[in-house]
């Protein structure tokens, strides 16, 4: 007997020894269950996923969801921050879950596992220990450790080997960013987010496997695959049923987006260095607001890069969001300006003048929004350092 087995063996006895586990009539059902996404909120706009286990002789319907997280817990904002949040497993009624969703519009799509008794009892035996207190916590991950993979890993664990899924749905070569950007047409300034703080990580090209890190690719991994058993095998669903079809609704999008807002940002400010140029003057409180708010933002930048798990190391973002910046700028305040002032900015233009140059061929994918703000972050540093070679002279 494989080692999988036999832990599985204590899985099951170690539940029912706690009194939380039970034996399942051979009418259970246990399935995957898929949402459809919400846009509402940027963390509801990639949908969700559940395990449901079904007895109805044993009047027993929950479900078993990887996607809760407690406000409660000790250092949530800090963990939050670091990207060390920790997830659980929560059990509840599936009532009350169904009506959380159809409440919200949000479709449900069930997935039926072909399972045979024993095999519903090990899944089962399973989830009743990985829901223990002691158990049920994990670490968060935006794409390789959430509520979708959670679904595939489950399965993995408990079926080792047995398991293969239909990778057909991979027609394209799409990273973990495009794979994103899909959900997210009304979401665009959580879009402009995660391109700013996420790094070249999710530049990656995804496999089929990793597509499932979203809920809607482990419903269609689920369709084809298979399951090998005794010998035999056979597809891994057995039935699919659609419990509640969202309705149409109205576009949610805000209208103010991140490419109007920076496109009018450049105008505004692009005015202002017109007529600075054509008055001889430089506006001196323009450069020191929006160097310093671009630094403070490299600042953050570089916290989430090196102080942090999140996926956000090696962020080309930082070409233009320099953190240098805050508190160069505040030099700009004062009436003699050391020497270096002049040369920073006069390398901080050519670091710009490159960047957006070949800003698309750069390994991440920089959000073009942010063109026109880098833009006016060239345009000024060329003021800056015009100004203070004038002053030399």
């Amino acid at each position: 007997m494989k080692s999988k087995s036999i832990y599985l063996l204590i899985f099951l006895f170690f539940s029912c020894w706690k009194g939380h586990g039970q034996i399942l009539s051979d009418s259970t059902t246990l399935s995957v269950l898929t949402m459809g996404p919400d846009q509402a909120e940027l963390y509801s706009a990639f949908g969700h996923s559940a395990i449901r286990v079904f007895d109805a002789k044993n009047n027993w319907d929950f479900v078993y969801n990887y996607g809760i997280f407690d406000f409660d817990q000790p250092n949530f904002y800090l963990n939050f921050a670091q990207g060390k949040l920790y997830y659980m497993l929560g059990v509840q009624p599936y009532d009350r879950f169904d009506r959380a969703y159809r409440r919200n519009n949000r479709s449900i799509i069930e997935q039926v596992l072909n399972l045979d008794s024993v095999q519903k009892q090990q899944l089962f035996a399973y989830l009743q220990w990985n829901a223990q207190p002691e158990n049920r916590n994990y670490y968060y991950n935006y794409i390789y450790d959430n509520c979708a993979t959670k679904i595939r890993d489950v399965l993995d664990t408990v079926f080792e080997g047995m398991v293969e899924y239909d990778y057909s749905y991979v027609t394209q070569d799409l990273t973990f960013r495009d794979l994103m950007d899909i959900y997210l047409p009304e979401q665009p300034w959580g879009d402009l987010g995660i391109d700013i703080c996420l790094g070249i990580g999710i530049d990656k090209t995804a496999t089929g496997f990793h597509y499932m890190y979203l809920p809607d690719y482990i419903e269609k991994a689920m369709d084809g695959a298979t399951i090998k058993y005794n010998g035999a095998t056979k597809p891994l669903i057995s039935e699919k049923r659609i419990i509640y079809q969202s309705k149409p609704e109205a576009s949610q999008a805000s209208t103010i987006t991140p490419q109007i807002t920076f496109i009018v940002v450049f105008l505004f400010f692009g005015f202002i260095s017109f007529k600075d140029l054509k008055r001889g003057q430089r506006s001196n409180w323009v450069d020191v607001t929006i160097f310093s708010v671009v630094g403070i933002l490299g600042w953050l930048l570089l916290f989430l890069w090196f102080l942090t798990d999140h996926i956000s190391q090696y962020n080309f973002n930082l070409l233009w969001a320099i953190p240098a910046h805050f508190p160069i700028a505040l030099f700009l305040l004062k009436k003699q300006k050391p020497g270096f002032i002049k040369v920073y900015f006069m390398g901080t233009a050519m670091i710009l003048g490159i960047l957006i140059a070949i800003w698309g061929f750069w390994p991440q994918n920089l959000h073009d929004s942010l063109i026109p703000l880098t833009l006016l972050l060239l345009v000024r540093s060329i003021l800056i350092f015009r100004d203070l070679s004038q002053e030399v002279s």
